[in-house]
């Protein structure tokens, strides 16, 4: 029995030469407060703990604070500040600019060079500008300059929630496509998009370099549908928590029959390529 027991341990891996857990890669997070109700896990060290909990390994964290506050520069250097102190080595900041203020290039800076930010995200309908205006091209060649990662939030919620005297349509994409070649070293990535966006607009904007992520996409098996349309590195992991539960967006990954390729690109290649890129 005992030589029997020590051949089983010896064909055994050590726990050292045993496969790590996959990556995941949230690409669509905020911290702060939703500024119309308290959301569950709106405090950053709980909403760290959950990602944790469910194998996140880095979280692309925005702010709520950038929808409605005038001073977006306090609120990047507040965002950076909780991302070093709850989330080193998970929570990855990614600054808001809201392109129609008098200052944004000075925020663009702050955000590059003072915070290291890799990225920026942008609310274009709370801000209220569209993709089409001068404006916004004049941000996207700033951005696209300083190699900065340029992320879109088309919603935030269901406009059927939205307060009567708060309310924000859907960003408008159509302009994006004939901007884009304008800027073939930007890098666009469309946050929350299917809620509105299916069909041919989401394969236009895909061709010319736009990501997604997969935070409001609800259809059943929609994962693995999309990934049959799309350039296999458009597709990214995004939970759009704590707006929404984190677990919605886990579900999808497990309701979809995916390849390993696949499930390997949707968790972290993707992203991994979209920032490095």
């Amino acid at each position: 029995m005992a030589t029997s027991a020590i051949a089983l341990s010896a064909a055994l891996p050590s726990p050292a030469a045993q496969a790590k857990p996959a990556a995941l890669i949230d690409t669509n997070v905020s911290l702060s407060r939703w500024p119309f109700r308290r959301c569950p896990l709106d405090d950053t060290p709980a909403l760290v703990a959950k990602l944790r909990a469910h194998g996140v390994t880095q979280a692309w964290a925005g702010t709520f604070d950038a929808l409605l506050h005038k001073d977006l520069t306090t609120a990047n250097a507040r965002l950076a500040d909780e991302c070093a102190r709850h989330g080193k080595g998970l929570l990855l900041p990614i600054g808001a600019i809201n392109p129609t203020l008098p200052d944004w290039e000075t925020d663009l800076r702050r955000c590059a060079e003072v915070h290291q930010m890799r990225g920026v995200r942008l609310h274009p309908n709370y801000h209220g500008y569209k993709l089409g205006d001068p404006l916004f091209g004049r941000f996207l060649a700033a951005a696209t300059d300083r190699g900065l990662l340029v992320q879109i939030a088309l919603v935030m919620e269901d406009d059927r929630t939205q307060l009567a005297l708060a309310k924000a349509a859907p960003t408008d994409t159509a302009p994006l496509p004939a901007l884009l070649k304008k800027f073939p070293g930007a890098r666009v990535q469309l946050l929350n998009a299917f809620r509105t966006l299916r069909g041919k607009p989401v394969l236009d904007l895909a061709a010319v370099g736009v990501r997604f992520e997969i935070a409001t996409l609800e259809s059943v098996e929609g994962a693995g549908n999309l990934l049959k349309q799309l350039p296999p590195d458009r597709l990214c992991f995004g939970s759009h928590a704590p707006f929404y539960y984190f677990e919605s967006a886990k579900l999808k990954l497990q309701e979809s029959d995916l390849t390993p390729a696949q499930r390997a690109a949707l968790t972290h290649d993707n992203a991994r390529k979209l920032l490095n890129s």
